[in-house]
């Protein structure tokens, strides 16, 4: 098998290799198959951010909890699914589907999981805006709508009815995080959002949940200041359509800083498979789409030094995508 090399992508040569590919129409750059022209557009997009964060003006920042870094939500639909537990070396991630009070009933309504880009974005623009005002509660409305204008996402109609769900979806679900610091194992057992507030529009004849500000738990607001990553929005934009691209980003900026840089680590493709492709029931389906999907992210993460080849996913020490940032302290004391 052709091997792969990402390394050191502020070259040219490597550089031009990844716009070739993209160009070729060799990428999905969104779930769904998009027309040629639809996707010529998206393609456009998708290099144009990159160029944008490698610019000097890279734009705003938002952040991602390490444990959803290495775990992650359901990429589509689950169903009548009310648990969802995914697990990532010393990371492990368990979130439960909750309940949330009808306005006009009175009544606890059943709310699904969070599934998709969506809730992933959302979060991201939730720990963002809490980082940034050293506070945990978040008046969601007015936030919301510019973040949505800000990512090209339609701000009227059947996407913002979407996101609207997403977000009460993420609100009513509980959560447990556990992860490995300093060689003790930590559990977080909360709820992102630990209040909100719901109303019903509607939208497109339909009635969909929606909070209009949030709380965000005292123990999921701590460990955040202590665990967040920092990701650039316009590549968060760029990959809005695809929620294993998001992950995959994710998963680096988290993932590449901390490796050695005298010992690259290899990633094999079952243990690819298991984080980024579990809905694929042989590993041959899943490799093209994990090679496309890693053409999409190294796109916005041009430092990303990492190399597939038929072993798997070889990672070498990187800088962060986002230079010279770390994640906020609030903190004080």
């Amino acid at each position: 098998m052709r091997r792969r090399s990402f390394a050191g992508l502020a070259g040219a040569g490597a550089w031009r290799l990844i716009r070739g590919t993209l160009a070729a129409g060799r990428v999905s750059l969104m779930d769904e198959t998009p027309t040629r022209s639809t996707r010529d557009e998206r393609l456009t997009r998708l290099l144009d951010a990159g160029d944008l964060i490698h610019g000097e003006e890279p734009g705003p920042v938002l952040y991602a909890h390490t444990v959803f870094c290495q775990t992650g939500l359901p990429y589509r639909n689950p169903g009548d699914v009310r648990e969802w537990e995914r697990a990532n070396g010393a990371a492990r991630m368990e979130i439960i589907a909750g309940k949330a009070m009808h306005p006009e009933t009175g009544e606890f309504v059943k709310v699904g999981l969070p599934y998709g880009p969506k809730p992933r974005l959302i979060l991201a623009h939730l720990n963002g805006e809490a980082l940034r005002q050293q506070s945990p509660r978040i008046e969601v409305e007015d936030s919301l709508t510019a973040f949505v204008k800000r990512l090209h996402l339609d701000p009227g109609g059947r996407t913002i009815g979407a996101i609207k769900d997403q977000l009460a979806r993420l609100s009513a679900s509980s959560i447990r995080l556990g992860y490995v610091r300093d060689g003790r194992a930590v559990t977080v057992n909360s709820q992102i959002v630990t209040s909100f507030d719901l109303w019903f529009p509607r939208v497109d004849g339909q009635r969909v949940l929606w909070p209009s500000a949030v709380q965000l738990s005292a123990d999921y607001f701590d460990s955040l200041t202590r665990h967040a990553v920092p990701l650039h929005e316009i590549a968060l934009a760029a990959l809005s359509g695809n929620a294993m691209a998001l992950d995959v980003y994710a998963w680096l900026a988290q993932r590449l800083h901390r490796v050695d840089p005298a010992k690259p680590v290899l990633v094999p493709w079952p243990a690819l498979r298991m984080q980024f492709g579990w809905h694929y029931d042989r590993l041959v389906h899943f490799r093209p789409v994990f090679r496309r999907t890693l053409d999409m992210v190294v796109s916005q993460y041009r430092g990303a030094r990492v190399e597939l080849d038929h072993r798997g996913l070889a990672l070498s020490h990187s800088a962060t995508p986002v230079k010279g940032r770390t994640a906020i302290m609030v903190r004080k004391g």
